[in-house]
Order: structure tokens, then C-alpha cells, then sequence
């Protein structure tokens, strides 16, 4: 497929919506080469529905996809099993096995009304994940420290309120930067509160001698209750959802 260079459009695409992008001027330089890129994005199946806030990046991602690039979509089918603490002021409720399943019954076909799902490649995390031997995992986790993890935002908070803090959670941004070095990502797209999961890929790139992915946060989409859109607080807009419901 022909690699589309318009030097407006690739602006465009890296202005509207962004919040971070790092670093903006390697992911202009990339799209301007015609290359063919691996865009990736991770979504974990914690609810059977995509609302907007999932909507908006998946646009995001049909952008790259109309200038000819090679989206990889990433179902989180093993880290939904922990779940991302990103933008969370308390331990999440983990997700069984099942649960998982019955979430993703309806995911691409939902997905599949903003991107044309056929020219996706379609990935399970757990295909891998799944396969990681302990040693594998320890030598991952040389990489990163206790203090980056507990450094962030909401986990500082957490430790200071005296809430309770999971190992699991700590492992998350480690499993998902994984993600980028099995498939080779040379773009990561994901929220704003997912800057420091997406730079966990950088890193592991690297130490796989990998070209570090260049990444792209979008702006914060505001739920029903003031608060991030997400399908954890029940605040969420869905894209199925009545028209009457939606507005």
C-alpha cells in the first residue's frame, strides 16, 4: 500500500488531540520517510463495551491507518487480568479469565466501526505473556525500580494515604512495554495517564536492541461524572449506546 508523505497531513495528525509526543520530531521524521510503521495500541477488555474515550485514540489510529500504515492492535487478554492502575486511586477488582472472554465476544466488531478491522493485525497478549518463564520475567524486571513506579502520581498518593498498593500493579507497565519489543512497535498511541507505561517500552526496546518506539498521548476525555472517562467508575459514554443516551 502506497505510504502517504503530505507533509499538512502528518501536522494535522500530530497537533489535534495530542497531549505528549515523545519525541515528536523522530515520529515527524518517520512518517515523512514513506516507511510502513507498526502503530500500536493495547486495549485491555475490562468491559464488554468501547466507550468514547477508547473511541477518540481508536480514531487517532485511523489516521496513521489512512496514510498507509500498519496498525497493531494488542487485546490485553492477559494484562486485563492484572489491570492497568494507571489512573486508579485504589486496587481494581481483578478480572477473571471468563470475565475476559465474555468481554471480548463484541470488541472488534465495536472496533471495527472506526477502523477498517480488516487491514488490522490483531494480537493477544497472552499468546506471550502467557509463555514468560519466571527468569524471563526477573530479567525484565532489572530494568526498572521500585521508586519509578512508586514515583507516579497516583501510587505516591496511594503510599501516602496509607492505601494499599499491589505487586501486580507494579508489574503492569513492565508487561505492556513487553508488548512493544514482541511486535516490534515503532509507534505507541494511548492516553494521557499512560505516559509512563508507553516509556516502558522505550526502554525495553533498547535493551532488546530495538529502535525505541516514538509515543502519543491523547487528551484526557471527561466522563458523566467530571472525572477520566472509564469503564471502571461507570462514568463512561458507549459508542453502541441509544443517541437519546448519548446526549
Amino acid at each position: 500500500m502506497k505510504i502517504i508523505t503530505d507533509e499538512n497531513k502528518i501536522e494535522d495528525i500530530l497537533r489535534r488531540g495530542t497531549e505528549d509526543i515523545i519525541e515528536k520530531e523522530s515520529l515527524k521524521k518517520r512518517l515523512l520517510s514513506g516507511k510502513q510503521l507498526n502503530i500500536k495500541l493495547g486495549i485491555d477488555p475490562t468491559g464488554p463495551k468501547i466507550h468514547l474515550g477508547r473511541a477518540t485514540i481508536l480514531m487517532k489510529l485511523r489516521d496513521f491507518q489512512e496514510l498507509g500504515h500498519n496498525i497493531i492492535l494488542i487485546i490485553g487478554n492477559f494484562t486485563a487480568l492484572i489491570g492497568d492502575a494507571s489512573d486508579k486511586d485504589a486496587m481494581r477488582r481483578v478480572l477473571t479469565e471468563k470475565e475476559v472472554k465474555e468481554n471480548l465476544k463484541d470488541y472488534l466488531s465495536q472496533i471495527g466501526k472506526i477502523l477498517d478491522i480488516k487491514k488490522v493485525q490483531v494480537k493477544y497478549n497472552k499468546d506471550w505473556l502467557g509463555k514468560l518463564k519466571i527468569e524471563e520475567l526477573i530479567q525484565l524486571s532489572m530494568n526498572f525500580t521500585a521508586q519509578q513506579m512508586i514515583q507516579r502520581r497516583n501510587f505516591k498518593e496511594r503510599w501516602d494515604e496509607g492505601k494499599p498498593i499491589g505487586l501486580h500493579e507494579l508489574m503492569y507497565p513492565l508487561l505492556q512495554g513487553y508488548d512493544s519489543v514482541v511486535i516490534k512497535s515503532d509507534v505507541e498511541i494511548g492516553g494521557f495517564d499512560q505516559l509512563f507505561n508507553l516509556k516502558a517500552g522505550r526502554i525495553l526496546q533498547r535493551v532488546f536492541n530495538q529502535e525505541p518506539q516514538d509515543v502519543m498521548t491523547l487528551k484526557m476525555i471527561y466522563g458523566l461524572d467530571g472525572r477520566k472517562m472509564s469503564t471502571s467508575w461507570g462514568n463512561v459514554i458507549n459508542i453502541l449506546d441509544d443517541p437519546i443516551d448519548m446526549f
